[in-house]
This record gives structure tokens, C-alpha cells and sequence, in this order.
């Protein structure tokens, strides 16, 4: 293969891919004890390759759409088929799909929620339109907002 063409030789310590992608080194060593990742070690020290990067980034990816280890780890495996990708974009594309309709659900299940909620809301706030002194009670809480697609620190599960 042309020089040109190689992936570089650089590797990375779990420090800089803990900072580079947000995780913990808890994580990191998880992903390692179920076989996702397998740096090298040098002493009592991993060192991650360009390809262990490249597998945490889809891990991680897969983790933020809610796949499981499992599911994650069937994509990675088929990477190493001599097909050009095939085999693991098309595994990789029916998860996603199966993904995108669970997630549909659930936004239809939410949307029903949130509909039934701000009816029972305007009931309420009929029932309690005599007495301002505890429809005031009733105001919500301030409540931190949800930053979507904000990545949080890496939890286990």
C-alpha cells in the first residue's frame, strides 16, 4: 500500500481520548472489558491506535441513539470482512431503522402524554380559577432545561 494512503501511526493515551471525546477512563475500560476496544499496553499504560479511536467514535455514536454494548459490538465485529463495509453498513443501516421507529413511538407515546397533561392543566386551572391564592401554589418550579445534543458525561449502564 502507498505510504500516502497508510493511517498514521499515532496513538493516543486514555487520557486523550477521555478529553477529546467526554468519557470516562471508567468507560473506556469498560468498553475494553466487553471487547469493544483492545489498545495495546506498554507497561501498565494502554495505548490506543487510530483504529481504537475510530471504533470509540462509533461507539460513542451508537451510545447517543441508545443502541446497546451488544448491538454496538455486532456492528464492530463485521468490520474485519473482506467486503468493503458491506456486510457491517447494512447491519449498521437495519439498526438504525429499528432505531428511528422505536424512537417514533416514543415521541408519539411523549406527544400523547403532553396532550393528556395540558388538558388536565386546563381543568384544573378552571377549577382553581375561584381561588388565585393557590393557583399561584400550583405554578411550576423552576425546572434546568434539557440541552439536546449536548453530550453529558459518559454513564455506564
Amino acid at each position: 500500500m502507498p505510504t500516502e494512503l497508510r493511517r498514521p501511526e499515532r496513538t493516543f493515551t486514555i487520557r486523550q481520548l477521555c478529553l477529546e471525546f467526554k468519557c470516562t477512563p471508567r468507560a473506556l475500560r469498560l468498553y475494553e472489558d466487553k471487547g469493544l476496544l483492545s489498545p495495546a499496553r506498554q507497561g501498565l499504560n494502554r495505548v490506543y491506535s487510530y483504529k481504537d479511536r475510530a471504533r470509540l467514535q462509533l461507539i460513542l455514536r451508537g451510545k447517543r441513539v441508545n443502541l446497546s454494548l451488544a448491538e454496538i459490538r455486532e456492528i464492530l465485529e463485521l468490520y474485519d470482512k473482506n467486503d468493503g463495509g458491506a456486510a457491517q453498513n447494512a447491519t449498521a443501516l437495519r439498526k438504525f431503522r429499528e432505531r428511528i421507529v422505536t424512537l417514533e413511538r416514543q415521541r408519539d407515546d411523549l406527544d400523547h402524554a403532553i396532550a393528556e397533561l395540558r388538558d388536565a392543566c386546563q381543568r384544573l386551572e378552571t377549577q382553581l380559577a375561584q381561588r388565585p391564592d393557590l393557583l399561584a401554589v400550583a405554578e411550576p418550579r423552576q425546572v434546568p432545561p434539557v440541552r439536546v445534543g449536548v453530550r453529558q458525561p459518559e454513564v455506564v449502564r
